[in-house]
């Protein structure tokens, strides 16, 4: 990703984004926030290959396992998903509920912290990282999230432990790939006293890996807390945009706003206020007409536009996660052609590309 103090070029686009953003926000709302420094341009270069979670096709996900496979395939990037301890140690899991991950159900001394919380709005029950202190989450170990699809992955189940976020970055570091960190829940730790952005700029600091040049893109599905971390770092941010629904900082305030409306021209400048791309739900670039897929929407062009580049996420190789025009066969377990789904959204223009198995997708960008 191009960082944004790089630009030298995006003044014309900033100037179109404040020109635009009075219309976007609902009556009565705050002012919108200052431009950042700059905003990316589209990407000229290769494409970039993203982890996600790791080579999680192949092993359980967020394990160093996981990202040390997604690296020997090729990926640029590898993504940690991030939550936070009770004792404040960020670590890497997709959800801060952990009984589908890990043995917690296996250890009766964790027998008693099972309870159900409101986490953005919704039920859940399970054991929560942030239940456990960093020396308790260190006994547990991982284990495939999906045993019924990815019955071979079960074979590594209880060999990892948990990841803290610095493990993460010391092997990146030391295998020369990028780090692609998510906030997962924000509004929810804040809510808890665990904010997640302090510790993440930390642990960057820590490592010297806080420069606007270094491999780092932070994302997120809320926005309030990538317009804060605009204010505190210089890596590269990135709004996460789902298929349909809204982010939960906007529900939680009464901001009628959705993801839809973030897409429309108008919403993309506004992001481009305080990010440098955008993550998209791969149906958002090439949506579904009866299962499969029809012709490029505008996001790419629209995203380009406004100065962003465009990753999408997340293209895996079994059949029940494809449009139907990419199946092969009738088991929704079985492979279908991932390769040909990788080249279709780089001929919509994506800038990049999340997937759980990087190594097809590495070799579809090598042929381009």
């Amino acid at each position: 990703m191009t960082s944004r103090t790089s630009i030298a070029a995006a003044g014309s686009v900033a100037a179109a984004a404040l020109a635009l953003i009075s219309t976007l926000a609902p009556a009565g709302a705050a002012p919108a926030p200052a431009p950042a420094q700059s905003i990316a341009e589209p990407s000229l270069v290769e494409p970039v290959v993203i982890g996600h979670r790791g080579a999680s096709g192949y092993r359980p996900e967020h394990t160093l396992a996981a990202y040390e496979l997604a690296i020997d395939q090729g990926a640029d990037y590898i993504e940690p998903d991030l939550v936070s301890t009770r004792d404040g140690v960020l670590v890497a899991r997709h959800e801060n509920e952990i009984g589908g991950t890990t043995d917690v159900a296996d250890h009766p001394e964790f027998a008693g912290r099972r309870t159900t919380k409101t986490i953005d709005g919704r039920a859940v029950t399970g054991w929560f990282t942030e239940d456990f202190t960093y020396k308790e989450l260190r006994t547990l170990r991982a284990k495939e999230r999906l045993p019924q699809v990815r019955p071979d992955n079960t074979a590594y189940d209880g060999q990892e432990r948990i990841p803290t976020f610095d493990e993460v970055i010391k092997l990146a570091r030391r295998e020369g790939v990028g780090i692609y960190p998510e906030t997962k829940h924000p509004t929810y730790f804040d809510s808890i006293g665990l904010s997640l952005e302090e510790p993440l700029v930390a642990a960057l600091e820590k490592r010297h890996w806080d420069d606007a040049d270094d491999p780092v893109i932070i994302q997120s599905f809320e926005t309030a807390n990538l317009r804060d971390l605009d204010t505190m770092v210089e890596v590269p941010l990135a709004q996460l945009v789902d298929a349909s629904g809204a982010p939960y900082d906007f529900t939680a305030a009464g901001d009628p706003r959705t993801y839809t409306d973030l897409l429309t021209p108008t919403g993309l400048a506004w992001i481009a206020t305080y990010a440098d791309g955008v993550g998209v739900n791969k149906d958002r670039v090439l949506p579904r007409t009866g299962g499969a897929t029809t012709v490029p929407s505008p996001v790419v062009g629209d995203a380009h536009a406004a100065g962003l580049i465009v990753h999408v996420w997340t293209l895996r190789r079994e059949n029940q996660f494809m449009a139907t025009n990419y199946r092969r066969g009738t088991d929704p377990n079985a492979p279908g052609d991932l390769a040909a789904e990788a080249a279709a959204f780089l001929d919509a223009g994506v800038d990049g590309i999340f997937s759980d198995n990087p190594d097809l997708v590495v070799a579809v960008v090598a042929q381009r």
